[in-house]
């Protein structure tokens, strides 16, 4: 048995055009952006979705919108996925990336949320 929820909603965006779209999404959901570090490719846009994540993440790639599941036992959910359509496209330490039926990407990654929120809002899986 293991869980899993969405975590999180990341729109990617090219890196020379970052700036921009984290200044529209920011303005567009009404929310502050909050940046990390220098090299951080992620800018989180707090409460913009109620009990998600969302994020403007600059990437060395095409524009896209892709999600996050968080997972206390990532290859358990990997199979779930696979066996739903989902093709692996990547493995990346903790974490991986697929693709679902559709084309579109989504990782499966570790528990991001905190224990407690991911206690509350996590379906348990046979």
């Amino acid at each position: 048995m293991h869980r899993s929820r969405l975590y999180g909603i990341f729109v990617d965006v090219p890196v020379a055009e970052s700036a921009r779209a984290v200044a529209f999404w920011s303005a567009a959901l009404g929310v502050r952006a909050v940046s990390g570090k220098d090299d951080d490719p992620y800018t989180e846009l707090p409460d913009a979705i109620d009990g998600l994540t969302v994020e403007v993440q600059a990437v060395d790639d095409d524009g896209r919108y892709h999600f996050d599941i968080e997972t206390d036992d990532v290859e358990a959910e990997v199979a779930r996925l696979a066996g739903l359509g989902a093709e692996v496209v990547q493995r990346r330490g903790g974490w991986v990336v697929m693709r679902a039926p559709g084309g579109h990407l989504l990782c499966v990654v570790p528990v991001q949320s905190g224990q407690e929120a991911f206690a509350a809002k996590a379906r348990r899986w046979s």
